[in-house]
């Protein structure tokens, strides 16, 4: 295989984070229409209620069998041949249709009740997003299969079309009748689905189909490259190993081969990813399970919470998440989990270090100019946002400073948890498996007894004290496995001391605008910000010159338009 995987890591956590950008900004557009046009029930309905099926489902259905397939895939071991795998996939399709029903008939019959006014559209919308995670699973085959061999644009831009096409279809029923708000999501969750499921095959079928194509001309050519790669371009290069003749190969069981239709040793991976990946989907959504579950807050409380946390969660979902998937892939590609790092290639172990350090580095800064930023910030980014009436009472302002706590914790644990979950054998991830229970029911308590203590600040505080649990777990684990080869990745979490000194000033300036400039111009006040921001920056790129460089040079060079599809 002759694709670079630390290369297509990097491209993808850089088109991801584009497109979370574009994606966010289009959700965070309508979430303002609908708080100021529709309601805020309306918003908690569907953003804590319904989406909460749809998140539920996917991780349930899909997630421990992804991660434990890319795991098989690892250039040290391959324990699965394609067939196995296509049929692995398969399996999320009956599991998300099983699980299905009992969550919808939860959902419609034992959590807090939906008024009459919304019931009938909320029952519609329930089942619809039941059946439009069923139907997406369709697509977890190719969607695979495009992971693995570095198509890295491909997922880009169909999950931004998916996000596109569910926007407008959303925006243009509202405007014909706001008072199908409800049903308006679920009929565009449902219809954006098709984007997903015939995305993917139609574009593997044109793929393929080229693919042939090059591969007759390099033969026919003594296997000379140079003609077929200026008229097809450098996306069939290094594609030796591409097994697949026809789209029809990534339906289940259509390989004739005498190989077991599931591997075995795949299972067992994928019931430790599931074990955790259960009490994972407990400490992402936790806060949205006990809002659900218990009638702690009312759907516009619900609503208040949800906005500001996803705005809160902003560096997360699409800085942070980006580069824990795409380092999750580099190292389930680089690292073996069976085996010592001191009995591993030297040169792929001190790469891997050098990359977790560097990474370390860039998603800590980040958490810190976010915390910096936040408390001076939070309550003129919510007034623009959502008006006078949306921030009155100062709850919303907390809730953001209390996230921009946060984030700097939710960067260490992305990269440091995902490093955990690609390195760890299935033995270890079941033995963290009762870790990740005592922190599951320690959250779930916490956020219960803070919650009825400090309103909505306690789901953030019961976070915050997850975070600090699960990352002083994961940091022990890092370093005690590099210590047996001499190496010290997690000293790139500790800021330089520029980037330090220069954010303490920073803060104190802006804090300073907060108080004396913003009563007199809200203008003036994120001018101060914009060049206090741009400062920070131009310290941190000072003290990381070498890092920037490297960058600089990456995009300069031109190689992954070479390598990485």
């Amino acid at each position: 295989m002759g694709r670079n995987v630390l290369e297509s890591s990097i491209k993808k956590a850089s088109f991801s984070c584009l497109s979370k950008i574009f994606c966010r900004f289009i959700s965070f557009t309508i979430n303002a229409f609908i708080v100021r046009f529709v309601g805020r029930d309306v918003l908690g309905i569907m953003n804590v209620r319904l989406l909460l099926i749809e998140s539920t489902l996917l991780f349930l259905s899909k997630e421990a069998i992804s991660r434990a397939a890319l795991s098989t895939t690892t250039q040290h071991k391959n324990k699965s041949t394609w067939p196995q795998l296509i049929n692995q996939m398969w399996i999320t399709v009956p599991i998300c249709a099983l699980v299905s029903f009992p969550v919808v008939y939860a959902w419609l019959n034992w959590l807090s009740p939906v008024g009459d006014l919304h019931y009938e559209q909320y029952v519609f919308s329930a089942m619809l997003m039941a059946i439009s995670c069923v139907f997406e699973l369709t697509a977890e085959a190719p969607i695979f299969v495009g992971q693995v061999f570095c198509f890295v644009k491909l997922k880009v831009v169909l999950d931004t079309l998916h996000i596109v096409t569910r926007s407008i279809i959303f925006v243009c029923i509202i405007l014909y009748d706001k008072n199908m708000a409800i049903m308006a999501f679920g009929l565009a969750q449902f219809t954006s689905a098709a984007t997903i499921v015939i995305g993917n095959y139609a574009f593997f079928h044109y793929y393929i189909r080229k693919l042939k194509e090059y591969r007759e001309m390099v033969k026919k050519n003594d296997n000379d490259k140079t003609l077929a790669l200026e008229k097809f371009g450098p996306y069939y290069d290094h594609m030796e190993d591409f097994p697949f003749t026809g789209v029809t190969q990534m339906i289940p069981c259509v390989w004739t081969d005498d190989e077991p239709r599931f591997n075995k040793d795949l299972q067992v991976l994928v019931l430790s990813f599931v074990k955790q990946g259960v009490l994972k989907q407990i400490l992402t959504e936790g806060e949205k399970y006990v809002m659900t579950i218990s009638p702690v807050l009312s759907f516009a409380q619900q609503a208040t919470y949800d906005v500001v946390n996803n705005m809160g969660s902003l560096a997360a979902r699409f800085i942070f998440r980006p580069i824990e998937d795409s380092c999750y892939f580099y190292y389930t590609q680089t690292i073996a989990r069976d085996v010592a790092l001191k009995d591993q290639p030297r040169n792929k172990v001190l790469e891997a270090a050098t990359v977790l350090s560097q990474v370390c580095r860039a998603v800590t800064s980040i958490g810190l100019l976010g915390l910096v930023f936040g408390q001076s910030y939070a309550g003129t980014l919510l007034l623009l946002y959502g008006g006078a009436d949306f921030v009155s009472g100062g709850l919303p302002e907390t809730l953001l400073r209390w996230h921009c706590v946060a984030i700097v914790l939710l960067a260490v644990n992305g990269v440091t948890e995902g490093y955990i979950f690609a390195t760890k054998t299935s033995k270890e991830i079941d033995a963290y498996n009762y870790y990740m229970a005592i922190f599951s029911v320690t959250f779930l308590l916490l956020s219960y007894q803070l919650t009825n203590m400090f309103g909505p600040v306690g789901f953030i505080l019961a976070n915050i004290c997850n975070m600090v649990f699960r990352i002083s777990y994961s940091t022990n684990y890092i370093t005690k496995q590099f210590n047996t080869v001499q190496m010290k990745p997690l000293q790139g979490l500790l800021p330089g001391k520029m980037f330090a000194a220069v954010l303490l000033v920073v803060g104190l300036t802006c804090k300073f605008s907060e108080s004396n400039i913003l009563p007199h111009s809200i203008i003036y006040h994120l001018l101060v910000g914009v060049l206090c921001g741009a400062v920070a920056m131009v310290s941190w790129c000072y003290e990381n010159r070498a890092l920037v460089q490297i960058g600089i040079d990456r995009v300069k060079s031109g190689k992954p338009a070479e390598k990485v599809q």
